[in-house]
Parts: structure tokens; sequence; C-alpha cells
């Protein structure tokens, strides 16, 4: 019996190829001499795409005529046009769970390397100052801070509840409130104003672009640090070196860019913001985690009909096919 065909259109994490080699004929199209051809003349056998963040919009959906599923590498899908994929009856699916913890963990540390101003504090050993003059105060302490989380999700309630072993109150923002022991607020300037750090784990895409904007940022004040581990698009980032050179808020820390792997220049040169290259789940066994799942939602749609973790656009063709 033949093998499904699933399009890699870009380089994946190891254990994807790996793990679809026994079960699929994988079209790995970036290592082609000329990617169009070769799309051109398999594009009718590929029933299943795999990919790490190449953009899939409704253009690419059309080349595949039999195309079945699309397999996200990561829970952020905003490169994949989910809504164009379910009018055309292929599911797309994500990787939300396995990487909760690992990415809650990086936004606890950026607070920390944010607050306390380590990463700063660091360059200054290296750069031998500590033998002039002692590292000045900070200004920012964690102690009795309130934290509101923009976009509660899975990976919002575990880092509500690292931030709760810190002594931090913790507030929120979501289209809807949810059941959890958290103050809830209906806009998110109202979250800003009651907070001074904001968390931002809300997915990106058109609906979310600039969300946190100028008016959000007066909002949090002079003593507000902006964490941001969600998608860079969900920030204004010229309001936000703006605010930070004006002192409209305290300081920043930002693990994802609009523009990435370009950064605004206007942050670099900032003493207040701490850059990370978009690590949040950036460790070998999360990554791996996450790759067997892209595997597991492929195997299981071709077994059994049913992927494991569909995207929200993807519910009722899912359920169309539960019967």
């Amino acid at each position: 019996m033949a093998r499904p065909i699933v399009l890699m259109p870009g380089p994946m994490n190891r254990s994807v190829p790996d793990g679809l080699a026994d079960a699929f004929e994988v079209i790995r199209l970036w290592e082609a001499d000329d990617p169009d051809a070769v799309l051109a003349e398999r594009a009718k056998d590929v029933v299943a795409v795999a990919t790490g963040g190449t953009a899939i919009d409704a253009a690419f959906l059309d080349q595949l005529p039999n195309l079945q599923i699309v397999a996200s590498f990561g829970v952020g899908y905003d490169k994949i046009d989910a809504s164009a994929a379910a009018e055309r009856g292929v599911v797309v699916t994500n990787t939300p769970g396995v990487l909760d913890d690992e990415v809650a963990d990086t936004a606890m540390g950026l607070l920390l390397m944010t607050a306390r101003e380590l990463s700063r504090a660091e360059r200054y050993l290296r750069d031998g100052h500590w033998q002039e003059r002692a590292y000045p105060l900070t200004k920012a302490t964690l102690s009795g801070r309130r934290m509101g989380i923009l976009g509660l999700g899975r990976i919002g309630e575990a880092i509500a509840h690292r931030a709760a072993a810190f002594g931090i109150s913790v507030a929120y923002h979501n289209r809807h409130r949810k059941d959890v022991p958290y103050d809830y607020y209906p806009t998110l300037v109202e979250l800003a104003t009651a907070s001074d750090i904001l968390m931002v784990v809300i997915p990106g895409g058109a609906e979310t672009e600039h969300l946190v904007n100028a008016e959000v940022l007066a909002a949090l004040g002079p003593d507000g640090i902006l964490i941001n581990v969600a998608r860079g698009t969900v920030v204004d980032e010229a309001a936000l070196v703006e605010a930070l050179k004006a002192g409209t808020i305290l300081s920043a820390g930002l693990d994802v860019f609009e523009h990435e792997p370009e950064v605004h220049p206007g942050l670099l040169e900032l003493d207040n913001a701490v850059l990370l290259p978009h690590v949040g789940s950036g460790s070998i066994p999360t990554r791996d985690a996450m790759g067997r799942l892209v595997v597991e939602n492929l195997v299981s749609w071709f077994e059994r009909g049913v992927p494991v973790t569909p995207v929200q656009e993807s519910a009722e063709l899912v359920r169309k096919t539960r019967g």
C-alpha cells in the first residue's frame, strides 16, 4: 500500500522527519534545486503538510488539490490561514500542552532579568566594572507586584501559578471570563491600569495586531514592566520604544519581535529592554516533544481519521469526521 505523501516546505526539528520516515513519504521541498517545479509535479500527490513556520495561505492551499491536513510545529499558528483551510476541508493542527512549562519558565526568567537587571548586571561584571564600584541598586523588585496576564490560556495559567509562588497577585483579560481564582478585567486598558506587570501570552494574527499600544503602555505606568512571550505583532514596537525612552513604563522583556529575526533598532539601544532571540520553548527535550506531537497528529489522522490536537478553526471538520 502506498504511503501518504507529506510535503515539508522547510527544515523542521529532527524528530519530525525521523518520526515520519517509516509510515510516510516525505518531500523535503527546501532541498530541491527547483522547489516550484517539484511542487508543480507532485502537488496532486500531497495529502499532508508538516510545517515549522512556512506561511500557508489560501494560494498555497489551492496548489494542493488533495490536501487533507496541515500539521504545524508550535502553539501559535498565525502564519497558517486556518479559516481558509477549513473552507477547503483541510484540518490544521498545532502542538499545545507540551511546551507550556518551558515557555512559562522563560516568561518568569525574563521578568526576573528585567525587574532586577540581571543581564545588565552580568555585563557590568564581565566588563570589569565591579572592581571599580558595586553595581547600582535596581529601581524595581518583584515583591508586592501585580501581574496582568493578557491571554489566560494554558501557558498563561502556568505563568499565573509561578507568579503566585513569587507572591505576585494575578489578574487577566480574555475575550471571555474563565472559572479561575483571578480577577477579570473586561478591557486591556483596565487590566493595564490595575497592573504593574503586563504579561503578553495571546496568539498573534490580524485580530491582535498592536493590541498593546501607546494607550495600554500609558495605563501600565512608570513602574510598569512589559513581558512578551507570545507574538511580536501583538505589541506596537514603535510605541514601546517611545514609552521606554520617555519613562512611560519602567522596562520591557521580549522574547518575540514584530519582524523576526530583525529587531527594532531602537530596542537595541535601550538598557531598560531585555531581549531574547525567541527561545521560549527552545530546549531539546521540549522541541523533540513538539515534533513528536506533529507526527502523532499525522499518524492519528491517517490511521483513525481524527487528529490529536486540532486548532479551533478545524473543530467543525473534526466533528463531522467523528460522525
